[in-house]
């Protein structure tokens, strides 16, 4: 079949092919919606807060699966319960703060019911009324009324949740390879550094399809390029899992053969500049502390968490729609627990190299804007993501889209298409 076709939407997928990619999927109002039910609602899991945030009973988080806001808690058990931050008489947040602790129950604020630490709805005020007037009807069952409760799961210190029962197991879900470089740097426990939220102009798809980008990133990032943190011309590759969903692509510390490269140069590629020094070169102090000689690894979760190391700075990173053409990011800095002052210290100089203002991403924030504007009047048209081939497998090269591809074939498989 030729046309790959969802009757609940107008729009036809051009050709069984992930190497052309339809513009409209970043516009279309009903394919957005059409996200939220079956990418964040259905059988995925998704990234909702760091173990090391909610170490103690009653401690919580707040944040979003797709559109859906949810309050991540642990129990009196040490057990990590999620559940939707909506109470279930008129539909108000139950909490507003995006961390806290309670004892033992969360109270909405509008007509104080009230939530154990499972989600459970306990206490209703008034619920006999005054004086024996008013009050809820005798035979209401508050089992019966209750937000939505995802089912959670936790890897590495990482916490995911998902409302389908269809979600198979967290392992299998990212596939060994992409796993296996989860553990590499999610190795002990950690600490949290920072954290804060980045709004972007551009369908949410569209930075996700960014991180996976190998083949940007010393061509967009002049940093990168021109201290030789990452180039096409240094060793390195990219995974990719079995349905494409997730990959993990990461560069090796070669700086040997890269000086003896000419390709940059012979392109005229604008990274090519020999004479840009440092002020403070302390910022590019680093440490092989994975003892593996890879300096850099970006790696995603389908559809939208991501966990980075670049150099010493360590980040997750998730992906929040805001409708068909805005997205918040979310940011979360990390050490290791037992990080001596001076790693904490480089830590901290390194986190100026990622982030809104980062001497590396800053440029990240603004492409994706640029592609929704480029794209306005092109929704019939398709891009050609055909670096490296056609196909989704893992290789060993970084010039290729091989990842980017990968997330498209998943995306189609989830939204059946």
């Amino acid at each position: 079949m030729d046309i790959a076709h969802d009757s609940r939407t107008t729009n036809p997928w051009p050709e069984n092919s992930v190497t052309r990619v339809p513009y409209w999927v970043y516009q279309d109002e009903d394919n957005y919606k059409r996200e939220l039910n079956r990418l964040f609602e259905g059988a995925s899991w998704h990234f909702v807060c760091l173990e090391a945030e909610i170490p103690n009973k009653g401690d919580y988080r707040t944040n979003f699966v797709g559109a859906l806001p949810v309050i991540v808690v642990r129990d009196a058990d040490g057990a990590i319960n999620c559940f939707e931050n909506r109470c279930a008489h008129r539909g108000a947040l139950i909490a507003f703060d995006d961390a806290g602790n309670v004892e033992n129950n969360f109270k909405c604020i509008y007509h104080a019911w009230s939530y154990d630490l499972c989600g459970n709805l306990r206490g209703i005020a008034f619920e006999r009324g005054i004086n024996g007037v008013g009050g809820m009807p005798k035979d209401f069952k508050r089992e019966t009324f209750a937000p939505r409760k995802l089912r959670t799961t936790t890897l590495c210190g990482l916490v995911f949740a998902t409302l389908s029962p269809d979600t198979p197991p967290i392992e299998d879900f990212i596939g060994a390879e992409v796993l296996g470089r989860i553990r590499r740097v999610l190795n002990r426990p950690i600490k949290v550094m920072g954290r804060f939220t980045q709004a972007l102009p551009n369908n949410w798809k569209l930075y996700v399809e960014n991180v996976k980008d190998t083949y940007h990133a010393s061509l967009l990032h002049l940093f990168f390029g021109t201290f030789r943190i990452t180039r096409l011309t240094q060793g390195g590759g990219v995974l990719v899992s079995p349905d494409g969903g997730s990959h993990s692509s990461y560069t090796i510390d070669n700086k040997a053969s890269d000086a003896q490269s000419t390709a940059y140069r012979d392109q005229g590629i604008r990274t090519e500049k020999q004479d840009y020094k440092l002020a403070d070169p302390r910022l590019l102090d680093t440490v092989d502390e994975f003892k593996d000689g890879i300096q850099l690894q970006i790696l995603s979760v389908f559809p939208s968490f991501i966990l980075q190391q670049i150099h010493n700075c360590l980040a997750v990173r998730q992906v929040v729609p805001r409708g068909v053409d805005a997205m918040d990011l979310k940011w979360t800095y990390f050490g290791f627990a037992d990080d001596p002052p001076e790693m904490t210290q480089r830590r901290l100089r390194q986190q100026n190299l990622v982030g809104p203002a980062g001497f590396v991403s800053m440029e990240d924030g603004c492409v994706g804007g640029f592609v929704q504007r480029g794209i306005a009047a092109a929704g019939d048209q398709v891009s050609a993501i055909e670096m490296g081939g056609p196909t989704t497998e893992s290789q060993a090269t970084r010039a290729t889209e091989a990842s980017v591809r990968g997330f498209w074939k998943a995306y189609r498989q989830h939204m059946g298409y």
